[in-house]
């Protein structure tokens, strides 16, 4: 098929696909094969942003991208417009994003100082499913900010906030910056739904139709492949996006979120996901009735 498009389902053909992938070592060792031509693209031209998570959400929830790595709290809320692929999630079992503070007693419903503030909470982004998290085991506790992910951390060790919830890297390198866990929020969910905790996947237009879709999948399924069978190969792309991070946490971060449900999600993480949507819509987060359909 090299070089002859795929046709979609208002018949036109498709020649190139406007992927976003997230920075993350997950990521970028499941797709490096693709990023860098080393299977098969079956007659499709891949344009690839690598870009952190929440701006990610943010382009997506735009209008933009073909196919792109989201938060499933985002994705909820794109699910008329968009499918789940089968490959490429993020979800598991001790995958969770984690609530860290500056002092190890302290609960984010506490008043903080004198005279009494709320305690000041940073989440990574309106639109991540760590986001969704807090809101829905801690609603109303804390005054909660956005920003990039990768201050959190630097801002808790500076005592600019009380609290932080703290996603990928953040939860195997806490303890080197002094700071305390208080909370994993991914065990919280796995109690109170025995289910694995689904934080992110693979989203694909439905306007691309069915045969496009189909065959983005299968080149993200070689590529993941590939990179099983490949793993040192995959190294300095994930070393080029994960600068601040040494081999060991990127190989830890690798082997947490890559796992079977990343090659597909299958019934449990269909089950999953109907969690999800179901606590998001109990409380407001999302619209009620918003389903994702695994394409």
């Amino acid at each position: 098929m090299a070089g002859g498009g795929v046709t979609n389902r208002a018949g036109a053909v498709v020649t190139s696909v406007h992927l976003g992938l997230s920075t993350c070592p997950n990521d970028t060792f499941a797709f490096h094969a693709l990023m860098n031509g080393l299977v098969d693209l079956r007659g499709l031209r891949f344009d690839v942003e690598l870009l952190d998570v929440q701006e990610l959400n943010r382009r997506l929830l735009a209008g933009e991208f073909d196919v792109a790595k989201a938060s499933f709290h985002a994705a909820l809320h794109l699910a008329d417009a968009c499918v789940v692929l089968r490959c490429g999630s993020a979800l598991g079992f001790g995958v969770g994003p984690v609530l860290l503070g500056v002092r190890a007693a302290a609960r984010p419903a506490d008043p903080i100082g004198e005279p009494p503030r709320p305690a000041r909470v940073l989440c990574p982004g309106r639109d991540t499913t760590a986001t969704l998290l807090y809101r829905l085991f801690h609603s109303g506790e804390g005054a909660m900010e956005q920003i990039v992910f990768s201050e959190i951390m630097p801002a808790l060790v500076r005592g600019d906030a009380d609290f932080g919830v703290c996603i990928h890297e953040g939860r195997f390198t806490y303890m080197d910056h002094g700071l305390h866990l208080i909370e994993d929020l991914g065990t919280t969910w796995e109690q109170a739904v025995d289910a694995p905790l689904p934080l992110g996947g693979i989203l694909g237009r439905r306007a691309l139709g069915r045969s496009v879709v189909d065959t983005v999948q299968e080149v993200l399924a070689d590529s993941l492949r590939w990179a099983e069978d490949h793993r040192e190969a995959t190294l300095p792309t994930m070393r080029r996006h994960a600068q601040e991070l040494g081999d060991e946490a990127i190989w830890a971060h690798v082997d947490l979120y890559v796992n079977a449900w990343t090659h597909d999600l299958g019934s449990e993480g269909a089950r999953a996901l109907e969690a999800l949507a179901h606590r998001a819509a109990v409380v407001g987060l999302v619209r009620r009735g918003a389903k994702l359909e695994i394409g």
